[in-house]
Parts: C-alpha cells; structure tokens; sequence
C-alpha cells in the first residue's frame, strides 16, 4: 500500500470510529506518541560538542542550564548511552545509523596515518554508500535544516547541502574560533564556513551559539507557513576549544572553582547519585594525569578556576539559546508537535595543556594570533581550554575523557523529550549508542529505513536500533544480554555486551591491557573483572575480533600517536621553517606528559 493510500485508510478508519483504540495501543508500543491527527512531529537534533558526562544539571552539574532541564522534566533521559570516543566519527554514525568504520569516518582526517589512508573507508569523510537521515526524512516530504558543525567532508559532494539538508550554515572544520572567522589549528588556512554550498564570511557581530540558533529559526520561519514537519539538526560548537563565553556568562562562575578539580569531581557524583543518574555508592578513579590542586601556587590556581569558568559560562550561553529556539516553536504554535533530541558527540576534551602559558606550550596559539591573558580569557582572541584536570571533573564519576575509550570518554548525556513524549521526567538505564538515533528519528517519523540500493546505488544497512520503546515505555531494553556492540579508534577497542564492557585503552593515559567491566553497577570502571570472568572475557575478546572483521578495522601502523599524527599531518600540509621548529617542541608533548604520569602519586 502507498503512502497516500495509507493516510486514506487511517482517516477513513478514524471516521468510522473502528477499533480506533487497538490502533492507538498498538502504535505507542512501537513508536513515539504520535498527534491524533496523524501529522509527523518535527525533529529538533542538538548536539553538543566535547560536553562531559556531568557538565548539565540534569546530570549533576552546578552549570545553569534551565532549558535543558526543562526537556529533561518532559522526556526521558538516558544514563547509559554511548558514542564514539571522537567528533567526525560519532557525527557519521549519529546521522546514518551505520558503524563509523563502514561510513568512511573510522577518525578525524587530521588523524589518520598515511598507510591508513589507502583504504577506502579511511577518508575520514562520509561515504558515498550510506544515507543519511535527512535525505529521508526529505524524500518523506520533511524539510531538512543544519546550522552547526559539520566536519565530514568539504569536496562539493560531501557538504551537508549535498547530503540531505534542504538550508544550511556549516563550519566545515573540526572546530573553530567562536567569536570571529579565523581557524583554531595551523592545519587550516582559514576558518572554512559554507552556506547552502557556497563560501561565506561570518558577520562583525558573530558569536557562535547565538549565530546557529538564529540562522535556525531563519530557516524554519522561511518555510513557516508550508505546514510540512521539519528535521532541525543543530550541532553546536560549545564547548570544543577554543574554549570561549561572552563575559556576563564567565562572571557567573567566577569563583565557583577554586577548590579545584578534584572537589568538583566528588560534588558532581554526589550530584548525579542524588539525581538518580549513577548508583549510590559506586566508586570512582583518580585518573594519573590528574594534576594536584594542593600543590599549584595561588597564581596558577586563580588561572585554572577561570578556565572552567570560561567552559561554565560556555555551556550556559549554549543552553541560554537552545531556550531561545524554545521559545520561538512555542511562540510559532510549533512547540507542542515537536520531538527533541540533545546529546554530544563524544566526552569532555582534555587535550589541552595543563599550564597552556607553559613554553613550548602557548606557541601554536600564539603563532595564530591568539592570547592567554588572564583578564581577557575566554573573550575575543582568547585561546582557552580546560585541560585533562578539571575534563576529569567535567566526567564525573567515570574514568578517561575524549579519544580514549574509558566511559568518560563514550558515555554522554542523552535526553529525549516534546509534548508528543508519553513519558515525562523519566530516567532509562538502558544501553544505547550512537548508531541508534536515525533509526529512532525514522521511527518517530514514520519513515522506513533504507533499503540495500538508494538512488541507484548499493548502501550500507543500518544496524542501531530503534530507541522508541525505551521512551514510551513498552520495553526496558532494545539491546539482548547477548547482543554486542563494537568500536574502535587508533587501536582503543570496546565490546558492549549486556552490562558489561570490554576495553582497552592505549598509552600515553592508558596500558594497553583488555580489561572487563559490569558499567551498569560500576561505571566508574573500578574493578576489573578480567581475572574472575574469564571465560566471558574470552567469549567478548572473540566478538571484539569478529567486530573487526565486519566492519573492517585497519590497525594503527607501528609508534602511531593521535597528537603526533596530528602534527605530521600539519607538517605536509605546510613544510614552513618556523612552524616545522615550532612542532618539532610540541611533539615532545606525549613525552611530557608520560612524565608527569608517572611523577603525580597513585590514589
């Protein structure tokens, strides 16, 4: 039966008044509460970019974030979903429900080694043999709207505007400055923004949070009047570095960190037992790269609290938007048909040096024109990031942060909510990941996934699962005890099966041993239980192998290093004298930091 056929056939059930009841049960248990005249919910996607576990009040944050908490008092917020471990990899499977490594995106480009780089699926741009969901949600007759980052390929094949975005604003880089065009690595010439295609050039008065909720009320108030449902893909750039906030933001947090990372940390877990987000009682690591906040002088320890008030401020200015965006679908009468989907891409970022005024530290910032004044922190032509200390804290309670595979890491906020939710103020511990999300928009909007050919081509399947009866209530699970689920970047790997959890991390944070954890009862991954569950880890271990096969994992070439990869990287693109003896003193950074490894005391 067609679709129109369809739509004749609920209507004229409907007018008949036939078992109208049966139908309405029947749908709720495998969908999303749906209007009663039939019409698709709009979609609003928010994606956060480097947020920690804990860094929003829902999940325990001391950060203001009312609009965000006001979506999770009307939805269904997730305390065990997972996503990949980094940006470009997490975007890909979020936006087609296929496994990062069989959607052309097993990393960041700027990471992938040369000898990777021969294998198809190691472009680190979105495949040519995968959908995504908005080109079918728009052959469903949604329009399809993003304003954010995007960061899966800027050939004109590869631009949102090509992949099922009707209107888009995109930041085409893996980050950029957030108050003015200019680029944050001296990998990029320049800050690479595009719009429906085309090059553009930000305006004076640019702040990135305001500028993407804008543009996205600019597009859907284009279409306004069209009734058709609409798909709103927002991916934010806060709060991935440069770390930056608009002054009245950082004032409110001024302060509020001066007992140090280590406080934060064990506030925040209490926080989120008391939330319900974590078990009572788990314990929690003290990660080795965490600096000791007794022994900073004064000076340092006034200049570590401001930067996580920056990052603070950052998240607050993003959730003060996200409001913004509220309020005009309320004001629009759009509101009370609309679905909302906030996550992250990854974990909390703790790349950044912990003395960022260190020499040879502050060289790369600087050589971009960029300052790391105390006074003008955070503000235009500031560099600020918050270091792996206080990202420690922004996870809370779980171990590791983002490019490693520790929960830190994958496990992220995710919340569900809208009027057209049957479930409100409600907490799943279910497992989910990242993979799952398209599946769940199609299902929402009563779209059927992909076939094995689209547009003539062969694609790839979706393998996430629909998310839908953990929101309505209909089940407890999507995913078997014996289900598995795999990943991997630059040889971190991770098996997902029932509550438990394999894993292994590699240097410099890591050790580079499988270990096996139960991250439902301890997802602060504690106690190993390699030794005592043996033969499970076994079992895992020969899944994890069958999961690189599948998906076909390349294995990183010998004494591969994601920060020295990075600068190689920017040394072939450039090759200038300068820059070459600049990066030649920060490859010594992973050095530097195995020192301090090993220099700061085990808990």
């Amino acid at each position: 039966m067609s679709h129109s056929d369809s739509k004749r056939f609920s209507i004229f059930r409907l007018l008949k008044g036939v078992v109208l009841s049966l139908v309405c049960v029947s749908a709720a248990a495998q969908t999303l509460a749906v209007p009663p005249a039939n019409k698709p919910p709009n979609i609003v996607f928010i994606l956060a970019d480097d947020l920690g576990y804990t860094d929003i009040a829902p999940y325990g944050s001391e950060v203001n974030t009312p609009s965000l908490a006001a979506l999770a008092d009307q939805g269904v917020s997730f305390t065990n979903y997972h996503t990949a471990a980094n940006c470009a990899p997490a975007r890909a499977m979020l936006l087609t429900g296929v496994d990062s490594h069989l959607a052309g995106v097993p990393n960041i480009p700027e990471m992938l080694a040369p000898e990777q780089r021969v294998h198809d699926n190691y472009q680190g741009v979105l495949g040519d043999d995968v959908v995504t969901v908005a080109s079918l949600l728009e052959d469903a007759g949604y329009h399809t709207y993003m304003a954010g980052k995007w960061h899966l390929g800027m050939a004109p094949e590869k631009q949102p505007s090509r992949r099922g975005f009707q209107r888009t604003m995109a930041m085409m880089d893996s980050g950029a400055d957030n108050w003015e065009q200019r680029p944050y690595l001296a990998l990029y010439d320049q800050a690479n923004w595009f719009a429906d295609g085309e090059r553009y050039t930000l305006p004076e008065d640019f702040y990135s949070s305001r500028f993407l909720v804008d543009k996205m009320i600019e597009f859907i108030d284009g279409n306004r009047q069209d009734g058709k449902p609409f798909l709103a893909y927002l991916p934010f750039m806060a709060v991935h570095s440069p770390v930056q906030a608009p002054q009245e933001y950082i004032d409110r947090y001024m302060g509020v960190y001066d007992s140090g990372w280590d406080a934060l940390r064990q506030q925040r877990k209490e926080r989120a037992t008391a939330l319900g987000i974590v078990p009572a009682g788990i314990p929690m690591v003290r990660m080795p790269t965490t600096d000791e906040w007794d022994n900073l002088t004064n000076e340092e320890r006034r200049y570590q609290s401001k930067r996580m008030a920056v990052y603070a401020g950052m998240i607050e200015a993003m959730d003060f938007h996200i409001g913004r965006l509220i309020e005009y679908l309320k004001e629009t009468g759009l509101y009370d048909n609309t679905v909302f989907i906030f996550t992250s891409d990854n974990g909390a970022e703790a790349s950044g040096p912990a003395e960022p005024r260190a020499f040879p530290k502050r060289l790369t910032p600087e050589n971009l024109g960029y300052n790391l004044d105390y006074d003008t922190l955070g503000l235009k032509g500031s560099f600020s990031t918050i270091g792996p200390s206080f990202a420690s804290a922004a996870v809370s309670p779980l171990a590791y942060y983002k490019f490693y595979a520790g929960e830190g890491g994958m496990r992220v906020p995710l919340i569900i909510a809208g009027k057209p939710i049957a479930r409100q103020k409600e907490l799943t511990r279910a497992f989910a990941w990242a993979t799952d999300i398209s599946p769940t928009i199609l299902s929402l909007a009563g779209v059927a996934q992909p076939g094995p050919r689209y547009a003539g081509r062969p694609v790839q399947a979706m393998t996430g699962r629909n998310l839908a009866p953990l929101v309505s209530g209909a089940a407890e699970r999507v995913y078997g005890s014996e289900d598995s689920v795999g990943y991997e970047l630059t040889d971190h790997g991770v098996l997902f099966q029932g509550d438990h959890k394999l894993v292994v991390n590699q240097p410099p944070a890591g050790d580079g041993q499988w270990r096996l954890f139960n991250i439902v009862d301890d997802p602060g991954e504690t106690v190993d239980l390699a030794a005592t569950q043996a033969l499970r880890l076994q079992r895992m271990l020969s899944r994890y192998e069958q999961y690189r096969r599948d998906n076909l994992v390349v294995p990183s070439p010998p004494g591969y290093n994601q920060i020295k990869q990075v600068l190689f990287n920017i040394l072939l693109q450039y090759r200038n004298g300068t820059l070459v003896f600049l990066l030649t003193l920060l490859l010594l950074l992973p050095f530097y930091v195995a020192y301090r490894m090993k220099r700061t005391p085990k808990p």
